[in-house]
């Protein structure tokens, strides 16, 4: 069943919202797109500067194989790093036929 997730966060102090899209482009770009299951990905930013970042994936297994090798692929890591790690929330959603 296809799987949604979703990551709240802030960046850190000091990172740019310009250098963020530049490092935001990268994990998309050579992280995500690349790993099997990817179906999309879209990242959203509020009035008071959180981000919101849904990625949606064919099914739970694929999404969670990613998230298992995310925190140490070097794509990810300029990603991290930018990312107050104490404002991150996450989620994991079921698409619901319709």
């Amino acid at each position: 069943m296809s799987t949604v997730e979703t990551i709240r966060f802030h960046l850190r102090e000091g990172v740019s919202d310009s250098d963020f899209q530049a490092l935001n482009r990268t994990v998309e770009d050579e992280y995500m797109a690349k790993r099997p299951g990817f179906v999309s990905r879209t990242t959203a930013r509020s009035a008071d500067g959180e981000y919101l970042v849904t990625v949606h994936w064919e099914t739970v297994e694929y999404a969670e194989a990613t998230i298992g090798q995310f925190f140490g692929a070097p794509e990810t890591q300029g990603f991290l790093g930018a990312v107050d790690v104490s404002t991150v929330q996450s989620g994991r959603y079921q698409l619901v036929p319709h």
